[in-house]
Order: C-alpha cells, then sequence, then structure tokens
C-alpha cells in the first residue's frame, strides 16, 4: 500500500469514527471527565458493556484514545498529542451543545 492510500485509510477511519452520535458523545464525556474506566462509561451512559466497548474499539483504532490498565481497570483517555486533524476534530465537538449523562463513578479514581 501507498503512502497516499495509507494516508487515504487514515482519513477515512478518522471520519468513519465521528460518523456515530454516541461515539462523539464519548469523546465529549472523555475530554470533559479526564481518564475513565470502561464501568464508569457503561453506568454513566447505560449501556451494555460489549457495545460500549465497540465503540471505544473504534474510537482507538481512530487514534483518538488511549487505554491504560490499572490492576482490574481499563481507563480510557484522549490521546495527547492528537495530530492537527483529530485536535480540530476534539474542538469542534468541545463547541457542539451536547447533553451528556451525569458522570456515575464505579471506579476508583485514576491513579496520576
Amino acid at each position: 500500500m501507498s503512502e497516499h492510500e495509507v494516508a487515504l485509510e487514515d482519513f477515512l477511519s478518522t471520519t468513519g469514527a465521528l460518523y456515530d452520535a454516541t461515539r462523539v458523545r464519548l469523546l465529549k464525556f472523555l475530554d470533559r471527565h479526564g481518564p475513565l474506566c470502561v464501568c464508569d462509561m457503561q453506568e454513566s451512559f447505560g449501556m451494555i458493556q460489549s457495545r460500549l466497548s465497540r465503540h471505544l474499539k473504534i474510537l482507538k483504532e481512530a487514534g483518538f484514545l488511549k487505554v491504560q490498565r490499572q490492576g482490574r481497570w481499563a481507563y480510557y483517555a484522549i490521546r495527547s498529542p492528537l495530530d492537527r486533524f483529530r485536535s480540530s476534530a476534539i474542538e469542534e465537538i468541545r463547541a457542539l451543545p451536547i447533553e451528556l449523562p451525569e458522570l456515575k463513578r464505579l471506579s476508583e479514581s485514576y491513579p496520576i
């Protein structure tokens, strides 16, 4: 695969990940609250674990998220640094008037 084809695939993966209201809401939620355990997002969004994990996997593969495991918890956060395109997408998501659920934390706080 050529460099141009790889760049196109990356672009399509990134834009495709954003073409879903749930994933956009998850990005805004993580941007607002910082690293969160899957269980916290599952409880906050009232979403079954398999569906949530699928959305998180898509966002991670699209280059938006990182995951860190701490004991039995897996914490997801917005990757840093982000490239210009993904960073601009996050800025646009921040500006969207999206209603988000209240954070319901089940896990221990993220270790800093």
